[in-house]
């Protein structure tokens, strides 16, 4: 019995679906009701944070999958952007971990952030690639939360003998994607050139498909207990050759304009846009060679073959749906 925070969301669907694949029976822990992958129970928990009641999702549950989380918000209202992430990252996931531990659970995996590292990897050109022995260096509310949110595992799993399981990923593409890389994906799938001809970085992402594929293989074999490994696909791209392969997927041929990175940069700093604009010119990339020795993990999908996924959810969005991820991609 497997217990999914989470269940409804871009990842969790894709990781039901994947346990229900491999014949676990999952219970999904909901705020609200919500739809659910065939074959998962549906348990309404509530907002998650220092009080939330977990006894009626934890009965009988062998292990957590714990991907719920308050991620970033594109324009955040919050008094105190940094509380709010603590609340429900960190303050949630401690009260989830003790209720756990006192469920007699035996492990939770955990969905951290690799920007746990920091907002880019090392070396000339910020091409040397983040390792789990890099020093935390978490910059933002968010990246902090989640860093305060695994040593409170650590510290719960030496008091209880409760394993965790942590997981820090790059960024997370496939159908259903929202916020920056899908309004990407829209600008691409119209032929809108972009100004990212001669950007010279290296980006490390992780498709859909093989996050849930990560998270089944820790939940599956004991080696995972107490590790914590960074993931990603096989695919290290530059910007300008994501958009190559995003116009590839949607049939279209990538138009790319050769402005130099300086002047990007200006843009973005007179726009107010400075963080956005670093994340499309630095450099973030990570080395998974720790779950491909220790558990024998190696990416199920292409690059290819998930932005092909993601081309044809795009394409088969219509209407209220289409309205409705717009308006989610803006907040």
């Amino acid at each position: 019995m497997i217990l999914v925070t989470g269940p409804d969301g871009f990842v969790g669907t894709e990781v039901c679906r994947a346990l229900r694949k491999r014949g676990h029976a999952v219970v999904g822990a909901q705020w609200r009701p919500a739809p659910l992958p065939e074959g998962c129970r549906s348990v309404v928990v509530g907002d998650i944070g220092p009080q939330t009641d977990w006894d009626t999702a934890l009965r009988g549950v062998e292990v957590v999958v714990h991907l719920a989380a308050r991620v970033h918000v594109m324009r955040d209202r919050a008094a105190d952007p940094l509380a709010a992430f603590r609340a429900v990252n960190r303050d949630g996931t401690q009260r989830l971990a003790q209720c756990a531990a006192r469920a007699h659970a035996k492990r939770l995996v955990f969905l951290s952030t690799v920007k746990v590292h920091g907002e880019t990897s090392g070396g000339a050109g910020g091409k040397r690639p983040f390792t789990e022995a890099d020093e935390p260096d978490p910059q933002d509310p968010y990246a902090v939360s989640k860093w305060e949110a695994e040593q409170a595992l650590r510290a719960i799993e030496s008091e209880t003998g409760m394993a965790a399981t942590i997981l820090r990923p790059p960024l997370i593409y496939g159908p259903g994607v929202k916020a920056n890389f899908r309004k990407l994906a829209e600008l691409v799938a119209r032929g809108v050139p972009l100004p990212l001809g001669r950007v010279r970085n290296a980006r490390s992402l992780i498709g859909l498909s093989n996050m849930a594929d990560a998270i089944v293989a820790c939940v599956e074999q004991e080696k995972a207990a107490g590790k914590t490994y960074v993931v990603s696909d096989d695919d290290e791209v530059s910007s300008p050759e994501l958009v190559r392969r995003l116009a590839a997927a949607f049939g279209r041929k990538p138009r790319l304009l050769p402005v130099p990175e300086a002047w990007l940069r200006l843009a973005g700093r007179m726009a107010g846009k400075t963080d956005a604009v670093e994340r499309l010119l630095g450099s973030l990339v990570v080395d998974s060679g720790g779950i491909r020795t220790e558990l024998g993990w190696k990416p199920v999908c292409s690059m290819r073959d998930e932005l092909a996924r993601l081309a044809q959810e795009m394409a088969s969005c219509s209407g209220k749906e289409a309205e409705e991820i717009a308006r989610e991609s803006r907040e």
